[in-house]
């Protein structure tokens, strides 16, 4: 049957009662450009059989990242998923359940999200961590929005390192434009770092204004800095310090909470998520005791029943469907607790032991490629300054200087079975650009030398 949302009469009344005259009246401020001039053209009643052969198609023009061998990172990246998290995922009592509102039934997903809550405190070394954000990017956001409300909205300035990934800066910028809060950039040197004196003169210039930091561990091109005297400079000035974080670098890097980090964020796609287009992922966040509650989104907490038995709650859940919505901490209410169910598993499964291997197989490997890439004479450092040993974790970026459109070249690795980096200026049309490498431990030794072997045939 046709599905008629509302009437002709209902939609005149609600028009009427707006003060407008028709649809188009009601749309007249949006310009043109985005506005429709004529149905949609879209495909009339399919049998089952055409309509799979017309997904199938589609489906079919797209580039399968299995199909090729991946050194693409730049905050999603190529990580061996293990074959039971899928299968787990899948499963009704998973696949299928909704917001754990009533504990009494849905005691299984609230142990899965506490499990997942618990694996993250001990990634980071923080106290508490939430049952996940809607992705990296804006746990960031609500980490900067979190430290505004813990200084009572008398601090509104964020200190943040353009050395962060550009799609968190801009959506931190997206939300900045709502004026609560006022993000102060501090610039990248020509080493691809956090300029330190930069960082230090902004602390002065805005002494009792600063409500966080906003640092990455490692940074967007995979140098590992030291973030430590930011950190220390950062406390002394009063301010919260939130770090960006990659979950597999915490398999072997320092953990955020013993570098006095008072709130943790990152994506977490790499742990057990696929890269599925880019999405969905989840973002985590975990924070000390006394942030917790200002902490955004939900909590989940074990405790006893009247007879004494073990069970799970939401603890803390100050989300705008749950009180008033003026007093929530975060109207981003999405937690993909799918994905946060992945993560759990394979944190699970892996161990500390496992990640510490997985993070040093990827960065022996990632050292490698950069070795061999620079030998070929087609790439160079980032800066001439630049130390060759310069500490890095499974991503490094690269300027490439041969003779080929940076553009082409990449296209054509393409059409060779490689992803061959991501470009980060690919506006750029001198050969100078930078190229994101990363390597994950998938990548083989043999795909390493035949890659590099096709980057030296086609120069």
């Amino acid at each position: 049957m046709n599905y008629i949302p509302i009437t002709d009469a209902q939609r005149e009344l609600m028009l009427a009662r707006i003060g407008v005259a028709s649809v188009d009246e009601l749309y007249a401020d949006l310009p043109d450009a985005v506005l429709l001039d004529n149905a949609p053209d879209v495909y009339g009643g399919m049998s089952e059989i055409d309509l799979r052969a017309r997904l199938d198609a589609l489906s079919a023009a797209n580039f399968a990242a299995h199909e090729y061998v991946s050194f693409a990172g730049a905050g999603c990246y190529d990580h061996y998923v293990p074959a039971f998290i899928d299968y787990l995922l899948r499963r009704p009592e998973f696949f299928t359940a909704y917001t754990p509102y009533q504990p009494e039934v849905s005691q299984g997903t609230l142990q899965a999200i506490y499990e997942y809550q618990t694996g993250i405190c001990e990634l980071t070394g923080m106290d508490v961590a939430n049952a996940s954000m809607y992705d990296g990017a804006t746990a960031l956001v609500e980490a900067a929005f979190m430290t505004m409300r813990l200084t009572r909205g008398k601090r509104t300035v964020m200190l943040v390192s353009e050395a962060l990934h550009p799609e968190k800066l801009e959506t931190l910028e997206t939300y900045a434009s709502s004026g609560l809060i006022d993000p102060v950039y501090v610039p990248v040197t020509e080493e691809l770092v956090t300029d330190a004196q930069a960082f230090a003169d902004l602390l002065a210039q805005h002494v009792g204004q600063i409500a966080a930091v906003l640092l990455p561990y490692p940074n967007f091109y995979g140098i590992i800095e030291d973030v430590s005297p930011l950190i220390a400079a950062a406390k002394d000035a009063g301010a919260y310090v939130v770090l960006d974080t990659n979950p597999i670098m915490l398999g072997i890097l320092k953990r955020p909470g013993t570098l006095g980090a008072d709130i943790v964020v990152g994506e977490g796609q790499p742990l057990g998520s696929a890269m599925s287009f880019g999405g969905p992922g989840l973002g985590y966040f975990a924070c000390t005791q006394k942030c917790v509650r200002q902490i955004p989104g939900r909590l989940v907490g074990r405790t006893t029943d009247i007879d004494g038995n073990q069970g799970y709650v939401l603890t803390m859940s100050t989300r705008e469907q749950h009180i008033r919505r003026e007093k929530a901490t975060s109207n981003i209410c999405s937690n993909h607790a799918l994905n946060a169910l992945a993560a759990g598993m394979y944190l699970a499964a892996v161990g500390s032991g496992g990640l510490k291997d997985i993070a040093t197989d990827c960065m022996t490997k990632a050292h490698y490629l950069r070795d061999k890439l620079l030998s070929t004479g087609l790439f160079a450092l980032s800066a001439a300054s630049n130390d060759r040993q310069q500490a890095f974790g499974y991503e490094f970026a690269l300027r490439y200087i041969g003779e080929h459109d940076l553009s082409d070249w990449h296209a054509e690795l393409l059409m060779r079975g490689y992803l061959a980096g991501v470009i980060l200026d690919a506006s750029n049309d001198s050969n100078d650009a930078l190229v994101l490498f990363a390597v994950t431990e998938k990548r083989t030794r043999a795909e390493v030398d035949a890659f590099v072997s096709e980057v030296k045939d086609l120069g």
